[in-house]
């Protein structure tokens, strides 16, 4: 039997895992384990981990790796620290890793100064900020790629990865959210006490590589929603540098009724909601992801998503109010292809569970080759 371990920093990340932890929890060829960090232990954040226990896993382990500091740096290290000692103490055969955060940095260097075959899901995609340096330096640390498209796939055996070594299975989140699990909207909105019949859904991270100034850029983004004159659901952002001014600008909203605030809601409720939203709006990847599979139009505000949102559902715009204010106008406007299959089918759990049974992954070397473009 293999030992399987799944490394959690965020509510983000735990979504797009989910899929791949339920379809080896049904199999008798593999023992999971959970490892659970960063954002999922943060109480301001609402303290996700309780989200990750109500879905009935098992062997779940947490720890926690934030700082007083929030720097980034001292964050990678306590990342290390944890996950090292977790790994001593199961000794998994695989360490299952998604994204482009400090945690899944953290957990692809252990894995692999340790001889633990490393799964990147989701490696290959563009990003803007520090995401992009995170994400692909862990795809060069990584053994095993699991992504979303051939273009990831090119971007990779452009990076030197071995083709053998990567697997197109399509991203895990979409399995869920054409999934017949989802919770209704009535339901939704009883639970987190949102009381609006319309509503567009709000998300602004920190950008790392413009800290100096997302106080004033969320300051305009905060002002040009104010006068847009709808109904928000605000969901806090993540937990990178700058995070506690984005917070600061979000709090001056919460006496007023056309506006209601949450740290973070469970996964499958966040994709009830957007999918009835009137448009998502702010600078997450689920505007430039999620939100189109949904024909739900979107607004990316800045430069986080810079190279990953170029479909005609999405206005792209800078920080300044009135360009916010612009888009906001425009909403109406867009239009829609037939289809959005870009990013897969919802069988991505199957092909993962396909691969892992395969012998040939499990062949995998542990000493990685760079592999030249003919």
């Amino acid at each position: 039997m293999k030992k399987v371990l799944f490394l959690t920093g965020t509510r983000a990340d735990f979504g797009k895992l989910k899929p791949l932890i339920q379809i080896l929890e049904k199999n008798n060829d593999f023992e999971y384990h959970i490892l659970a960090t960063g954002m999922h232990l943060q109480e301001q954040y609402g303290y996700t981990y309780i989200e990750i226990e109500k879905c009935g896993f098992k062997n779940i382990t947490a720890f926690k790796n934030h700082t007083a500091s929030s720097a980034m740096d001292l964050t990678l290290a306590k990342s290390i620290e944890g996950i090292s000692a977790a790994v001593i103490d199961l000794m998994p055969d695989m360490i299952v890793i998604h994204g482009d955060r400090v945690e899944t940095l953290a957990g692809a260097i252990v894995g692999s100064l340790n001889n633990i075959l490393v799964a990147h899901v989701e490696g290959g995609e563009l990003s803007g900020t520090v995401d992009e340096l995170i994400r692909h330096s862990v795809s060069k640390l990584s053994h095993i790629h699991f992504v979303a498209n051939e273009e990831a796939e090119k971007r990779l055996i452009q990076m030197g990865e071995l083709a053998s070594s990567i697997y197109v299975i399509g991203s895990p989140d979409i399995d869920i959210m054409f999934s017949d699990t989802l919770p209704d909207l009535a339901t939704v909105k009883q639970y987190y006490e949102i009381n609006f019949q319309t509503y567009a859904v709000a998300m602004f991270h920190p950008v790392t590589t413009e800290v100096n100034h997302i106080a004033e850029y969320t300051e305009n983004f905060i002002n040009a929603i104010l006068k847009s004159n709808r109904n928000y659901v605000i969901i806090y952002p993540n937990n990178d540098l700058g995070s506690n001014e984005v917070m600061v600008q979000i709090k001056k909203l919460k006496s007023n009724d056309r506006f209601r605030i949450i740290p973070s809601l469970r996964f499958e409720y966040f994709l009830s909601l957007l999918k009835e939203a009137e448009f998502m709006i702010g600078n997450s990847s689920a505007g430039v992801r999620e939100a189109p599979y949904y024909k739900v139009p979107s607004i990316n505000i800045g430069s986080r998503q810079n190279n990953r949102s170029k479909d005609s559902q999405i206005i792209n715009c800078g920080y300044a109010e009135n360009e916010i204010l612009d888009a906001i106008s425009k909403i109406g406007t867009l239009t829609f292809p037939s289809e959005n299959t870009n990013f897969g089918n919802g069988k991505s759990s199957e092909g993962f569970l396909r691969t892992l049974k395969s012998t040939e992954v499990w062949r995998t070397e542990h000493q990685k080759q760079f592999r030249d473009l003919s």
